[in-house]
């Protein structure tokens, strides 16, 4: 099970991963893609050293690029081993998916072969799963297709925690190589079509091969490629596509010359396609399919000139990254939630729960002739577990209107107050005991009664299966639009907007009753209770407070109901 920390490593993972992958496709030729490869790895994935060793033409592997050491770099770089040393290698060792690892125990082999090496110094390992200075990692990089035609092989060495890399950091490393190989490939791909544009502009007696040389770069590209109009009525206007980008887009040529990527692109995407530049601009965003679907592609253009003085045309590169973009959302549905009951996560309900909070200044305000304290917390001192005078402290009374504050949460002009189009998270009052009808967000903390003794009596199996159905049981007593969350544990919390004091008590009755029906786990059956504390997420308090309120009552409902039951007894 994951633990509290792990959400907020792998988020911060993932978005070094992200940069890194961004940065792959900003390098102008194939050696500073190259380099940019290496240096990805070691600023975004933890590893002190990077090498990548990229194919000949021969067959041969070369040097191509190395991070983290510059001795090492001068020494290295530029050197070859055979396809043969190389193949050997891949073949050896332990399969972490497309990922080859040869731990220092095999190693030893080949520190005669002739693969460039360069050795690391370092302390025998202490304990299980601590890199040695001998083991060898390696992330191939094949071309994309059908085929597995190999590119080249990126090595690594001494990652900075120390460990071998655990099956997240697998998943991390091997991504990176999968859209290297494409970086890569559209590295080489560019260089062709820039030397075949030179060409046409440069080489005018030239200019019949030059133009078929284009023709077949761009009919024949494995990613999408487009020619449009510049300036004049049909700007933007698609003159020419390949047939990567109409079989991508379901569409037939002929069809596309009626479009631009402004009626092809997803509505909320326009924006981006508007704020992208004629040249060198790039852009992710959603295109769409002949069927009704959209596919998520990357643009990146460039300003073609027929001739010295003639027509200019925009030419854009249109790669498909919808598998990248599902891999991510994989990754950053897996990084905020919980993997057991698939509910969000600690890290994912304070997100949400910051997203409403806004620090609102606390102070001294009039009302009606006299002066009232806000004070810092919403509810007063709730150390003890009271409510305040009228049951919730910090409620609104009618005079707040005459000094810019409502009681739907609207700031608006006060003296010298600038209108605040925030709606503020406010928690409803009651007075005597009567509902003033003021509605807010709920947060009902949930602790199971009875778990811990059904986990120690029939394992830890059973107890997960009682949290997966409590979590499901939670999740339908809920409306769409409301949130549940594991805060780990026995320990639920759900979010409930648009509540009032009445409302929050029937949703957390109903809650509790839901939870109470006996759970049949392989073939037995058990039961769990349940202690609800009601809160408020009110502007002016952090998560901590809000979450720390609910759990105070939580406990003190949990007291009284064990109070009450020894009475009963």
């Amino acid at each position: 099970m994951e633990t509290e920390s792990e959400p907020y490593v792998r988020l911060a993972t993932l978005r070094q991963l992200h940069q890194v992958v961004a940065n792959l496709n900003t390098a102008r030729s194939l050696a500073d893609t190259l380099q940019t490869v290496a240096d990805g790895i070691v600023a975004g994935l933890g590893y002190e050293l990077a090498c990548v060793n990229l194919v000949r033409p021969d067959g041969d592997l070369v040097v191509a690029a190395f991070a983290g050491n510059t001795a090492a770099e001068a020494l290295i770089t530029g050197r070859v081993g055979s396809r043969t040393s190389w193949e050997r290698r891949l073949g050896m060792g332990e399969a972490w998916g497309e990922l080859r690892f040869i731990p220092h125990t095999e190693g030893w082999v080949l520190l005669e072969d002739d693969v460039p090496q360069w050795y690391t110094e370092g302390p025998e390992p202490r304990f299980e799963g601590e890199w040695h200075p001998q083991d060898r990692l390696y992330a191939p990089m094949y071309a994309s297709g059908g085929g597995r035609e190999l590119l080249g092989v990126i090595s690594v060495d001494k990652p900075r925690n120390g460990r071998r890399p655990g099956a997240w950091g697998q998943e991390a490393l091997q991504m990176y190589a999968s859209q290297s190989a494409i970086a890569i490939s559209n590295a080489r791909l560019r260089a062709n079509m820039q030397r075949a544009l030179v060409r046409l502009e440069r080489e005018q007696q030239a200019l019949r091969a030059s133009e078929e040389s284009f023709r077949q770069a761009f009919e024949y590209a494995p990613s999408g490629m487009a020619i449009a109009e510049m300036g004049g009525d049909q700007h933007g206007r698609l003159l020419r596509t390949n047939d990567a980008l109409c079989r991508l887009l379901g569409r037939p040529a002929s069809a596309m010359r009626r479009y631009s990527f402004s009626d092809l692109v997803h509505p909320e995407d326009i924006g981006t396609l508007l704020r992208t530049s004629a040249e060198g601009g790039r852009a992710e965003l959603r295109l769409g399919r002949r069927d009704g679907t959209y596919v998520w592609v990357s643009l990146r253009n460039s300003v073609v000139a027929d001739a010295a003085d003639g027509p200019r045309f925009l030419l854009t590169h249109v790669e498909d990254i919808e598998e990248r973009k599902r891999h991510e959302l994989h990754l950053a549905h897996r990084a905020s939630h919980d993997a057991l009951t698939g509910l969000p996560n600690n890290a994912e309900l304070r997100a949400r729960l910051s997203a409403r909070l806004c620090e609102r200044p606390q102070g001294v305000r009039q009302e009606a002739g006299r002066t009232l304290d806000v004070p810092d917390y919403p509810y007063g001192d709730y150390a003890d577990g009271s409510y305040g005078e009228n049951g919730y402290a910090g409620g609104y009374d009618e005079g707040d209107a005459e000094n810019g504050f409502r009681a739907d949460g609207f700031d608006f002009d006060g003296p010298g107050i600038p209108y605040d189009h925030h709606v503020h998270a406010v928690a409803p009052a009651t007075d005597g005991g009567a509902d003033d009808g003021t509605k807010g967000l709920a947060v009902l903390f949930c602790d199971l009664d009875g778990f811990k003794s059904i986990n120690d009596r029939f394992g830890h199996n059973t107890g997960d299966a009682v949290l997966i159905e409590v979590a499901r049981r939670l999740t339908t007593g809920v409306r769409d639009g409301d949130t549940v969350a594991r805060l780990g544990g026995d320990e639920f919390v759900v979010l409930a907007d648009g509540l009032g004091a009445a409302d929050a008590a029937d949703l957390a009755v109903r809650l509790r009753n839901a939870i109470i029906p006996p759970i049949r786990v392989d073939g037995r059956a058990v039961r769990v209770g349940a202690s609800f504390g009601i809160g408020w997420a009110v502007c002016g308090m952090s998560v901590e407070e809000v979450l720390q309120s609910a759990d105070q009552r939580m406990y003190i409902e949990k007291r009284s109901r064990a109070k009450v039951h020894r009475r009963a007894g």
